[in-house]
């Protein structure tokens, strides 16, 4: 099991706080890490992101899913599924009429995890000293960047990056990105939400992980610095450590 350490805080600017997160076990050990930030509607923002945390998280609890392969269906199903209950509630109730919410979540077994990703919160993975962002981000900015129409220095401020094309609880169609990858002793996985990346780099976040003495320190020592930054948005941050066997 990898042992895990999360936060969330609302930031500097924003009266509330439209992420949520989660860490979940289904009945033989399976790790089911989610990250969502909500976007939209009066209070729609956290609402779809609750949503989306809880129902996911407590149907994952009832699994027995024991590989990458059955939580790949699941995943793809079970978001589906949660994709027209926020489209349902979105369309019952004014104040949440166009809600919708990223989301991250990993599926962690002992030696492999399973990555699945709508909109721009992210994971990446610290191995042998390296930062690498798994997830591809779901915005204008990055389609663009992807077609050769901008740059990578250009993507950075691009006013695209703030236009997601895929969310959840925004039309019927759900396109789930899934990746998967073998899991060594002493790799970070980690989920967060955009606020931590509109102000930190890979590198600072890097550095601050490797000097970290504990999970709980080092995510608190990112929302710290996050906010110190400017906290601009609601940060939200997953940080897990794979240990070996022996521990």
């Amino acid at each position: 099991m990898m042992k895990i350490a999360y936060a969330s805080d609302v930031g500097r600017v924003r009266q509330g706080n439209q992420d949520d997160v989660g860490v979940f076990q289904n009945e033989v050990g399976a790790q089911l890490a989610i990250v969502a930030d909500g976007v939209g509607g009066e209070q729609g923002g956290d609402v779809a992101a609750t949503m989306a945390v809880t129902h996911l998280g407590h149907a994952w609890r009832q699994t027995k899913i024991k590989t990458l392969n059955e939580a790949g269906a699941w995943l793809t199903s079970e978001v589906a599924a949660e994709n027209e209950h926020i489209l349902s509630a979105s369309s019952r109730y004014p104040s949440l009429e166009r809600m919708a919410t990223t989301i991250t979540m990993a599926v962690i077994f002992s030696d492999r995890v399973g990555i699945a990703n709508l909109g721009d919160s992210r994971a990446y993975l610290i191995r042998n000293g390296e930062i690498n962002q798994l997830t591809h981000d779901h915005n204008l900015a990055q389609e663009l960047l992807d077609s050769g129409m901008i740059t990578a220095e250009q993507a950075l401020t691009h006013p695209g990056r703030h236009m997601l094309t895929r969310q959840l609880g925004v039309d019927h169609a759900v396109n789930l990105e899934l990746i998967e990858l073998p899991l060594l002793s002493g790799d970070y996985l980690m989920l967060t939400s955009d606020g931590m990346s509109k102000h930190l780099s890979d590198a600072d976040v890097l550095e601050r992980i490797q000097a970290g003495t504990s999970l709980t320190a080092i995510v608190a020592d990112l929302v710290e610095a996050t906010n110190a930054a400017g906290g601009s948005d609601n940060v939200t941050v997953v940080l897990g450590v794979q240990e070996s066997e022996e521990q």
